[in-house]
């Protein structure tokens, strides 16, 4: 027997409120832009709290060729203009080593980098030269996903590069792990976990025996083998946008 529609209408009325409230909620968390501020980065599998682990800070780094404001340090947070094109240098040189970095990207299309095991004389060299310039190491890449549009937009090529976590050698020995740059010299991430600028990513780098492995937001993705030199220093990356690092931690292995 049908029901009549008096008996019907409160219950009816209840429920689409609740359904468009729903609604409601679901279209504001789909629209409304995330905040950079809190947004968290996916922590790896390894734990940096464990024994041997520590903080890096601004007294393990020390000035390369950047310019005297490129770098700042604000409530643990490492803040980066992108200009000049240079590097910020830890104080001491490391072999066998893990490493944990957030970072976050200001802006479309930023560019950065962790260099792994730069050579001194490159690192002198351009000390002493003071211009814009990039040491001889192994780049663990930090690139948005924005500059693969931006060449797309001005007719270059875009083949070359992956913006989810390449590793490649620059003027040092390499052999990259499988995907491959089309050139292969750049181990390509096979899975693609990063995210877009105004949020934080997170790294975990491994250097051990003349290898080095990258994991993005957890996952490994990249990396290469028969490393020469495999030790040198840990440098941060200036290259024309403006980017932030923090939860710097490092622990160096036998």
């Amino acid at each position: 027997m049908p029901r009549s529609s008096r008996s019907i209408t409160p219950l009816c009325s209840a429920l689409c409120l609740v359904c468009f409230g729903i609604a409601v909620n679901a279209h504001a968390q789909e629209t409304e832009p995330a905040s950079a501020e809190s947004a968290s980065a996916v922590r790896a599998f390894i734990d940096d709290d464990g024994p041997g682990w520590r903080s890096l800070s601004e007294s393990d780094f020390t000035h390369v060729n950047s310019a005297e404001d490129t770098w700042s340090w604000k409530d643990g947070v490492l803040h980066c203009t992108g200009r000049p094109v240079s590097v910020l240098r830890t104080t001491k040189p490391v072999k066998n080593f893990e490493m944990v970095v957030e970072w976050m990207h200001e802006r479309s299309a930023g560019n950065s980098g962790v260099f792994v095991w730069t050579t001194p004389e490159s690192i002198e060299k351009i000390t002493k030269a003071g211009k814009p310039g990039l040491p001889a190491g192994i780049e663990v890449q930090i690139l948005d996903h924005g500059y693969t549009e931006m060449r797309k937009s001005r007719g270059q090529s875009y083949d070359w590069f992956g913006t989810n976590g390449d590793v490649f050698p620059v003027r040092v020995k390499m052999t990259p792990f499988p995907p491959l740059s089309p050139d292969g010299s750049r181990s390509f991430p096979r899975k693609h976990l990063a995210k877009g600028h105004g949020h934080w990513n997170h790294y975990y780098i491994r250097g051990i025996n003349g290898e080095v492995r990258l994991w993005v937001n957890g996952e490994e993705v990249s990396g290469g083998t028969g490393i020469e030199p495999a030790e040198g220093y840990l440098c941060l990356e200036s290259e024309g946008s403006p980017i932030q690092f923090r939860k710097l931690r490092i622990r160096e292995l036998p």
